[in-house]
């Protein structure tokens, strides 16, 4: 019988675990990307949780503010920004397409488990840093990884402004291009206070 501490730790690992594994299919397989954004935020809770559980209290508190707090706060605000409404035609081909990228992906997942299992893991790990282990993080942030440090952070603002441009729409009576009139069912209707239509006779 494991002591009460590792059964606990088990236990942990495997919910959150499975809240990784059921997170992802539901973001891979729900068809409301509304739906699939919040199960990303799941996920990466989730993966937080892990490092928690790994001692990585640093790592797991990035996780957090960037992932959660930053990224997926940021594929959330350009799913509410462009509100596309119309439902998605069938591709050509959609099932060819599922099953080369189901493919693919048990592909991937079958090169991870041999690599899991046939590594010589060093176990026990290197003794942890403690405290000094965010001075060392910083210093490879600002030396060895500045470039991609900076790139991510410039790819997240062309991720922002690009929806922000999706967003944009310009309301026009005809079409540019045609001239036909434009469909009035996309432009917005103006429409009085509720005040005005109350007191109105």
């Amino acid at each position: 019988m494991p002591p009460l501490a590792d059964l606990t730790e088990l236990i942990v690992f495997v919910l959150l675990a499975a809240g990784v594994v059921v997170g992802s299919l539901g973001v891979v397989l729900l068809p409301n990307v509304v739906y699939s954004a919040f199960l990303l935020g799941g996920v990466f809770l989730s993966v937080a949780g892990l490092y928690l559980l790994l001692n990585a209290s640093f790592i797991a508190a990035a996780q957090v503010l960037i992932y959660v707090g930053a990224v997926n706060v940021l594929i959330l605000f350009a799913i509410m920004l462009v509100n596309k409404r119309e439902p998605m035609a069938d591709a050509p081909g959609l099932g060819l397409r599922r099953l080369l990228s189901s493919g693919v992906c048990a592909g991937l997942l079958w090169l991870l488990l041999r690599v899991a299992y046939t590594t010589p893991w060093a176990t026990p790990g290197p003794t942890p840093l403690g405290e000094d282990a965010v001075v060392r993080l910083g210093e490879h942030f600002f030396t060895d990884y500045l470039l991609p440090f900076e790139l991510a952070s410039v790819l997240l603002l062309m991720a922002m402004i690009g929806a922000i441009v999706l967003a944009r729409r310009d309301v026009f009576a005809s079409d540019i291009g045609t001239g036909e009139a434009a469909d009035q069912g996309l432009i917005e209707k103006a429409r009085s206070p509720l005040l005005i239509e109350k007191t109105r006779p």
